[in-house]
């Protein structure tokens, strides 16, 4: 993912070992009683015991909405004797989206742009059978949806030889990336984590589902474990991860286009 979201990973990390080490840091006790939503001309924000929440830039940690800012305060409530950045995904996003993707968000949309041409879900493999089969049923819904709603044919590449895709069809999804720097930074992060574009933008239309959008993100991880056996450390990076993609399909969900 981009330096553009350095602040969203900066106390996170999505490798558990990582995490295993920046725990042994001394986190920051609860120092407050209450969390609570305030109307402003921001947005709503998240305020401790009547006080504002500022970002790491020291902006206002506001929302679009209400809906979203109370999933953003129960993190907060949730948090017992010490605040936890790890446990507290949709703080952390909205932290990156106001002091990031809000001042540039051309550069966000390019690198999401970049997915496409080079996208997950193009690329299958030459066999077995039933790996073929299965990234069919996964995938193959998402690029119908592509090209039946939008008119972008993409091609299928059997194996990892990078072949360049029509120009049309890459055009085609790249205007479907929203103005709104919320909606912008949550599919960054959905099109990185899943690696790719495709589903992101599935996912943000309501073509398709979460559940059925991290499952298709896995298609290969999954085959692989059902070859090889379970990976604990790697299933333990799936779980990390997941919290960070749940909390930007919250706002896909959440926030409407403007």
């Amino acid at each position: 993912m981009s330096d553009l979201f350095e602040s969203f990973f900066a106390e996170s990390p999505v490798d558990p070992n990582e995490a295993a080490r920046r725990s042994m840091r001394p986190l920051r006790r609860r120092f407050y009683e209450t969390a609570s939503l305030r109307e402003t001309a921001e947005g709503v924000a998240v305020e401790l015991d009547g006080k504002p929440v500022r970002t790491p830039a020291r902006r206002l940690l506001a929302f679009p909405n209400a809906a979203i800012a109370e999933r953003a305060a129960a993190e907060w409530r949730d948090q017992v004797e010490v605040i936890d950045p790890a446990r507290m995904p949709l703080t952390r996003l909205a932290n990156a989206i106001i002091d990031a993707v809000a001042d540039r968000p051309d550069e966000v949309a390019g690198e999401i742009a970049r997915y496409l041409g080079s996208d997950l879900l193009v690329y299958r493999a030459e066999g077995p059978e039933r790996l073929v089969e299965r990234q069919g049923r996964a995938w193959d819904p998402v690029l119908a949806w592509a090209r039946d709603s939008h008119g972008a044919r993409f091609v299928l590449v059997e194996g990892v030889v990078f072949t360049t895709q029509p120009e049309r069809a890459v055009a085609a999804m790249r205007a479907l990336l929203p103005d709104d720097p919320w909606r912008l930074g949550a599919l960054h992060v959905v099109t990185a984590l899943t690696g790719s574009a495709l589903l992101a933008l599935a996912l943000a239309e309501g073509a398709i589902v979460a559940d059925e959008t991290w499952s298709a993100a896995h298609v290969d991880e999954d085959w692989n474990m059902d070859l090889w056996g379970h990976d604990e450390q790697a299933l333990a990076r799936r779980a990390f991860r997941r919290t960070e993609f749940d909390a930007a399909a919250a706002i896909l969900a959440l926030v409407p286009d403007p």
